[in-house]
């Protein structure tokens, strides 16, 4: 399980970081193979620009929190705060299945190992996380928390997607060449490029 220091960093670093990573939920799993980086302060595209609940949620939890909304009424997105010098979030975009995979196969309807976790409304679906998960401390169970993952990985970076605001930021971080990524992006960085600094 990775420790609260992990999650003492900037955004940037952890969303990098975390690619390679096992998501544990319950019985289920998966290997994280997309993030992207937010930003508390200065990001408009973070939900602390626009919502003082956010805000709160940044100033009244520990590094390591879950913090899980309700997008477009349609899907819940799984995001982990993170805090040092600047605070921000890690959104789970991806994740390559890896335990429980019958599970998730009836949790999402669909047989097509591609398509069970390759986004990040379909990968919360697919373990089972809601918004009964929001605030839960993944750094002190196991059952739901991150470790290290089997192997390195060779990730690209990109913009983030998905957004309409703070659009030049290449906050987004995927394993290169893997086919659970949800999209790839024709303007990607090359694999292992160092992203900009926070």
């Amino acid at each position: 399980m990775l420790e609260r220091c992990f999650f003492q960093r900037d955004p940037v670093t952890c969303a990098r970081e975390l690619v390679g990573c096992k998501l544990t939920c319950g019985m289920l799993s998966g290997i994280v193979v997309e993030t992207e980086a937010y930003d508390a302060e200065g990001d408009d595209a973070c939900h602390t620009a626009f919502r003082p609940s956010a805000r709160a949620f940044v100033g009244g939890q520990q590094p390591g929190a879950a913090y899980v909304y309700f997008s477009y009424g349609v899907h819940w997105m799984l995001n982990v705060l993170v805090k040092a010098e600047r605070a921000g979030f890690v959104l789970i975009r991806a994740l390559e299945p890896l335990e429980g995979i019958d599970e998730m196969r009836k949790a999402r309807g669909v047989h097509d190992l591609r398509q069970l976790c390759s986004g990040p409304g379909k990968l919360t679906k697919a373990l089972g996380i809601t918004g009964c998960h929001h605030g839960r401390d993944m750094c002190s169970d196991a059952n739901f928390a991150f470790s290290r993952g089997p192997a390195d990985r060779s990730i690209n970076t990109s913009l983030r997607i998905g957004i309409s605001r703070a659009m030049e930021l290449p906050w987004r971080f995927y394993a290169a060449g893997n086919l659970h990524v949800s999209r790839t992006s024709p303007k990607e960085g090359r694999a292992g490029v160092e992203p900009a600094r926070l």
